[in-house]
């Protein structure tokens, strides 16, 4: 069995990987909604785990994050992509249900301040968040600068850059 699953791949066929969708599409190895808990796969399976553009779309994506923790190897990694929320991709798809910041995965992650100031929110945790990255459709020159560090994310979000230079996605790398 594979140790790389792809949770909800649609077309994004990855070799080697455990394509997962709620869709029968060509390619794709395991059928399942991922609104539908727990995930089809024994404690510890994967090693790494890609949900790609999902994660906006489920009604609930914290307990969809504690199966990932529960399915994920120690020491795993989970790489997440989503809308940042100055992207217009949020208000174009109408499946959309929730916008992400740099530093809403930090609330999932025993490492970063968010979580220990607030330890209590979940009953699991990750142990670390290992990057996050802010990505560009236009004004690339803006990337290098934003993400050179938190601080500059967060100076970013919490300012006019963020409206005047809209970022598509976030991207994020959690360990086990």
């Amino acid at each position: 069995m594979s140790t790389k699953l792809n949770l909800g791949c649609g077309t994004d066929i990855r070799e080697g990987w455990i394509n997962l969708d709620s869709a029968l599409l060509p390619g794709v190895t395991v059928v399942h909604d991922v609104n539908t808990l727990p995930l089809p796969f024994p404690d510890s399976s994967f090693d790494e785990i890609l949900c790609q553009d999902i994660i906006e779309h489920i009604a609930e994506y914290v307990p969809l994050l504690k199966e990932l923790h529960r399915i994920l190897t120690p020491g795993g990694r989970l790489r997440i992509q989503v809308p940042h929320f100055s992207s217009k991709n949020n208000f174009v798809d109408p499946t959309h249900r929730r916008m992400f910041s740099a530093f809403t995965f930090d609330f999932f992650a025993s490492d970063s301040e968010l979580y220990r100031s607030r330890p209590y929110y979940f009953d699991f945790a990750f142990a670390s968040l290992m990057s996050v990255e802010i990505t560009f459709w236009r004004s690339s020159w803006i990337a290098p600068f934003i993400n050179k560090t938190r601080y500059r994310q967060g100076f970013y979000e919490d300012t006019a850059l963020s409206r005047l230079f809209p970022a598509v996605n976030i991207v994020v790398v959690l360990k086990k």
